[in-house]
């Protein structure tokens, strides 16, 4: 079997639960596939994203056990949107939790895109030796320079003018230098109503959809409850750099422990989200990794080629050993 235009269609999960962690927190998580095929990880992006039955499209069922998970307070985990107890350093130890739960000795592959892709950084370079292979799309490393592109005026904002200026449209004009940090203030505030936080959330998730794809959907702005998750969790990750140094991910010690790990980057040369330049920067740290650029295509997996790329390399990996 090979993966068509559209990616693999499941059959239903054949597991799902919920999976305690911390004193607050609650996971959701669901496996698909094969129950005794090569364990995957699947790590959605955000943060405050969530997995849905498509995230499986990559990867055949002939050889795949597909783990999805919801990081805390995203999706179907609770409590919703709660930022207590949620740092990159807790989802990561959530991995490690949900893997014992699960009874895998060893991640096949960890697959991340997005916000995915750094975690999934920052889980093998904790535990390098319980990852088989590295699949990373559409690339973020937490860096104030990529920060700075997404939600500046002199990255993005010079790309979508119309679309940016909507985006600083709730903030005060003294609070527009840092709207990472005012939208996260404001979304947090008990000083601001119910119906300004709920037209904030609409606004901060209407820039992210602008910028994730070649042609824009904005579908997902109709529910509120993931506008609420979205934007909470990804204001206070991006507001705190995702507790991570600038550049830490990136350091040759931190690759070091990574560099025998087979890896395959796959990047839309039109990315603005997550711009081309932080895959290349990877990659220049770390020439082991494949990179696949994918021309005429940005951020979204449903931008052309690009699911179609991914399922490719999950192809020609499913049939490795080990």
């Amino acid at each position: 079997m090979t993966a068509q235009e559209h990616g693999y269609v499941h059959s239903a999960s054949f597991d799902s639960g919920t999976l305690p962690v911390g004193t607050i927190h609650k996971l959701h998580y669901e496996q698909y596939g094969k129950p005794d095929g090569k364990p995957v990880l699947f790590l959605h992006g955000g943060p405050g994203g969530s997995t849905i039955p498509s995230s499986t499209v990559f990867f055949t069922p002939l050889h795949y056990r597909i783990i999805l998970h919801d990081q805390r307070g995203a999706g179907k985990s609770t409590p919703s949107g709660d930022l207590r107890e949620n740092t990159s350093a807790h989802l990561v130890a959530d991995i490690e939790t949900l893997r014992r739960h699960l009874g895998i000795e060893k991640w096949f592959l960890v697959f991340g895109g997005s916000w995915g892709s750094a975690l999934a950084l920052m889980y093998a370079q904790a535990h390098p030796g319980l990852v088989g292979r590295l699949v990373l799309r559409g690339v973020h490393t937490c860096r104030r320079e990529e920060y700075a592109w997404s939600r500046g005026a002199n990255g993005a904002g010079r790309v979508w003018p119309d679309g940016y200026e909507r985006f600083l449209s709730p903030l005060q004009p003294h609070e527009r230098e840092d709207p990472i940090r005012a939208y996260h203030d404001l979304l947090t505030s008990e000083a601001v109503s119910e119906e300004e936080k709920v037209a904030a959330t609409r606004e901060w998730n209407r820039w992210d959809l602008t910028l994730s794809s070649i042609k824009p959907s904005y579908e997902k702005l109709e529910d509120a409850e993931w506008c609420r998750q979205h934007a909470r969790i990804e204001s206070w990750y991006f507001s705190h750099g995702c507790w991570v140094e600038d550049g830490e991910l990136l350091r040759e010690e931190r690759i070091e422990r990574i560099r025998r790990i087979p890896a395959t980057i796959v990047q839309g040369r039109y990315d603005i989200i997550t711009p081309p330049k932080t895959a290349w920067d990877l990659k220049r740290v770390w020439p082991e990794a494949r990179l696949f650029w994918v021309d005429g295509a940005g951020h979204s997996v449903k931008d052309p080629g690009v699911q179609t790329k991914l399922a490719e390399v999950c192809d020609e990996y499913a049939v490795e050993e080990g």
